[in-house]
């Protein structure tokens, strides 16, 4: 008898079959979502003949009459059309999606999935360390931030183990009874815990935080993508990490592919002591200036990482930290994506992306087809650690251990 494939055997097939759908996905958003509206499903005071093409409707006429096979069904010819319409613009983030890839785009906007609610990263030693979603199923059984993950289904992980086969080893369709059994070791005392954990549909939350475990006086916020949550979020961060003392900041804006335009203004505004955040620019009009009005976070020593998938409104926050002198970028060169796309969803559900503006950073840097270079350029550890994360703690502890002027004074006394 053919032995069963293991969860990780099935696992690493199902990600195979869907290397097209996540390359689609990828696509979807670092193509961004940026700003937001309800728009028409029809273009107003456009008519919508054959007249106004007579060289397609020809075109079309002859193939009718003279094609050889069957001929594909009126709608997809149509969405070729469209496609052709639209790839005479040369443009890679104005586009068209069928109904289908237009709905994979709503879902995966909703942040939700059924699994046991935590982020998984791999520490500087390559362990899988745990972080629980607030309130999330993996939170209310006992699992604690920083909990070292040894082992699923009793299958104990090597550190050559892929993440994002782990990362699905903690995710499930939900139902009765339906979970996983994980064994971790607490970073606190290391004593080891086990649980069975059912799975829920969690969702997503745009900001995680917590107070560094290599160093209490360091705060770590991560913005995982820009939604109309994310400033309330992030004021919450801040909030929570002040009372807990921290006395710099580590953003991490990799991977995060951008979200909405307003909301990643009002992200740089909690950095920045006003001034201008980026300007944008738009076919026969002036030049327009967004700008922050100041935000509870002005102070703190802050180092922003970065790599290849900080794109869009990611670059937007990055850049103006930067160019304004308010922190460090850390890692890989940014994505290079600085235009704003209007989504319209057609009358039969699928979707356009239309590019409607470009922006510039305080410098005037133009982000589109450039990205941001990193200030502390990093090579990605092939294995997976975070070296990115390991440089901020360095960077801001000595930026924190530098004698005051102060101390040099007193010093200097004795």
């Amino acid at each position: 008898m053919k032995p069963r494939p293991t969860t990780r055997q099935r696992i690493l097939a199902a990600l195979g079959r869907g290397m097209l759908t996540g390359a689609l996905l990828s696509v979807v958003f670092l193509a961004g979502f940026i700003l937001r509206g309800q728009v028409p499903t029809q273009a107003q005071g456009q008519n919508n003949t054959r007249s106004e093409f007579p060289l397609l409707a020809e075109v079309r006429g002859l193939i009718a009459m003279h094609y050889l096979r069957e001929m594909p069904p009126e709608r997809e010819m149509e969405y070729a059309a469209v496609r052709g319409y639209l790839a005479g613009l040369e443009d890679p983030y104005t586009y068209f999606n069928e109904p289908v890839v237009a709905q994979s785009e709503s879902d995966a906007l909703a942040g939700q999935y059924g699994g046991i609610g935590v982020q998984v990263r791999r520490d500087e030693q390559g362990q899988f360390v745990l972080y629980p979603f607030r309130d999330g199923p993996a939170a209310a059984v006992g699992v604690q931030d920083g909990d070292v993950l040894l082992a699923i289904e009793g299958q104990p992980l090597g550190l050559d183990e892929r993440l994002d086969v782990v990362d699905q080893m903690l995710r499930g369709e939900v139902g009765e009874g339906r979970g996983v059994t994980i064994r971790v070791r607490r970073a606190t005392d290391g004593d080891e815990h086990e649980y069975f954990i059912e799975f829920a549909v969690v969702t997503v939350p745009s900001v995680v935080w917590r107070v560094l475990a290599e160093d209490a006086r360091l705060g770590y916020i991560q913005i995982i993508s820009f939604t109309g949550r994310t400033p309330d979020e992030l004021r919450t961060a801040l909030d929570d990490l002040k009372t807990q003392g921290v006395a710099a900041l580590v953003l991490d804006l990799r991977n995060d592919a951008g979200g909405l335009l307003q909301e990643s203004v009002e992200v740089a505004s909690e950095f920045l002591d006003g001034g201008v955040v980026f300007y944008e620019q738009r076919r026969d009009e002036k030049e327009a200036t967004y700008a922050s009005e100041g935000g509870a976070a002005l102070d703190q020593p802050l180092a922003v990482l970065v790599n290849g998938g900080t794109a869009s409104a990611a670059e937007l926050v990055a850049g103006a930290i930067r160019d304004r002198d308010r922190g460090i970028l850390i890692g890989q060169k940014t994505y290079g994506k600085g235009s704003v796309q209007l989504i319209f969803r057609l009358s039969d559900e699928s979707s356009i992306h239309i590019t409607s503006a470009e922006w510039l950073t305080p410098g005037g840097t133009s982000l589109n087809g450039n990205g941001l270079e990193p200030d502390q350029p990093m090579i990605p550890d092939p294995e997976g650690r975070d070296v990115e994360l390991g440089e901020a703690v360095r960077y801001l502890r000595e930026i924190l251990d530098r004698p005051t002027d102060a101390s040099v004074s007193a010093g200097s006394v004795e």
